[in-house]
C-alpha cells in the first residue's frame, strides 16, 4: 500500500515548497491539498465533521499555487487536489490551470474532483447548490474535452461554448488520473463515466468496506482506492490495506513548521511499519 500526506495548507503553516520537499524526502509518495474558495460569514450548512468548522477552513491557500510551489522543488512526488470544488469553478479556467500544473509537474497530477458540501459557498459562486452535481458533471465532461480536443467545444444546459483552443495540454495522456470524490451512487456513475479512481474519506472499518463493495459492484474491481485525511491509527490502516486500498493519504494539521516536520518524521515511521 502506498502512503502520502494531506493538508489544509493555510497562510500560517509550513510554506509549500518546503512541505512538498519534506514529504518527498521521507519516502511518501504524494501530497493532496484541499480547496475552499472562501468561507461565508453567514452559513447554514453544517460542518460534516460536527461542531464548529475549525480554523484552517477560514485560510486555505489556492491549491493550484499551493501544488505549483510544491511541483518544482520536487522530482517524484504526486501532486494532488483533493478536492477541486469543480461546481463552483469556471472550466475553461480549470482545465488551463490544471493542464498548466500537469506541465509544470512533468505530468504529476491527480485531478481529485468533488460536488462540494457548503452550500452557502456554492450559491456566492452563482451555481444553484441543489444541482451542483450536475453542473459539476458537465464541468468535468468540458474539462475533458479543453483537455483533450484540439478544438474544444461543449453544450450543455450548464456549460455551452463554440469550438476554442485552448492550450497547455497536460503531460499524461490522454490526462491527468480523476479521482472522484464522494460515497453514494451518484459518485459510482461519475466514476464509470469519467473517473480513474475514488478518492474517499476515512470511514470505520465496516462502513469502508461496505462502501468498497458497493464501489466495486458497481464500477468494476479494478478501480483504485485512495483514503485521504486518514488518522494515524494502525489498526485502521491495516483494516484499509485488507480492503485493497491502494493508498492511504494521512492527515497532517496545521501547525507550525517544526511542529510539522516532527509529526511528518512519525508519520514517516508509521507508514514504513505498515507497509
Amino acid at each position: 500500500m502506498k502512503f502520502g500526506i494531506m493538508s489544509m495548507m493555510t497562510d500560517e503553516g509550513i510554506r509549500p515548497a518546503e512541505l512538498g520537499t519534506a514529504v518527498e524526502d521521507r519516502g511518501f509518495d504524494s501530497l493532496f491539498v484541499a480547496e475552499h474558495s472562501h468561507i461565508p460569514v453567514s452559513r447554514e450548512t453544517p460542518y460534516p465533521g460536527g461542531g464548529d468548522l475549525p480554523r484552517e477552513y477560514y485560510r486555505l491557500l489556492d491549491p493550484f499555487v499551493a501544488l505549483t510551489a510544491a511541483a518544482t522543488v520536487t522530482t517524484s512526488l504526486l501532486i494532488g487536489t483533493g478536492l477541486t470544488l469543480v461546481s463552483q469553478r469556471d472550466p475553461i479556467q480549470t482545465a488551463k490551470q490544471s493542464a498548466t500544473l500537469d506541465v509544470v509537474s512533468n505530468g504529476r497530477l491527480i485531478f481529485g474532483c468533488g460536488i462540494g458540501w457548503l452550500r452557502e459557498e456554492t450559491r456566492n459562486h452563482g451555481t444553484d447548490p441543489r444541482i451542483r452535481g450536475k453542473v459539476a458533471d458537465e464541468r468535468m465532461r468540458a474539462i475533458l474535452a479543453l483537455w483533450t480536443d484540439d478544438e474544444a467545444e461543449f453544450h450543455g444546459d450548464h456549460v455551452d461554448f463554440d469550438p476554442v483552443f485552448s492550450w497547455p495540454k497536460p503531460v499524461q495522456r490522454p490526462h491527468p488520473p480523476i479521482y472522484v470524490g464522494g460515497a453514494s451512487p451518484a459518485t459510482h456513475r461519475r466514476i464509470v463515466e469519467y473517473g480513474d479512481g475514488w478518492l474517499a474519506n476515512p470511514a470505520p472499518p465496516a462502513v469502508m468496506a461496505t462502501q468498497v463493495e458497493e464501489l466495486r459492484a458497481h464500477a468494476g474491481e479494478e478501480v483504485p482506492v485512495t483514503v485521504q485525511a486518514v488518522p494515524p491509527d494502525p489498526d485502521l490502516i491495516a483494516v484499509y490495506a485488507e480492503l485493497g486500498v491502494e493508498r492511504v493519504v494521512l492527515h497532517v494539521p496545521t501547525t507550525s513548521r517544526d511542529e510539522t516536520l516532527s509529526m511528518l518524521d512519525g508519520l514517516a515511521t508509521l507508514a514504513a511499519s505498515s507497509s
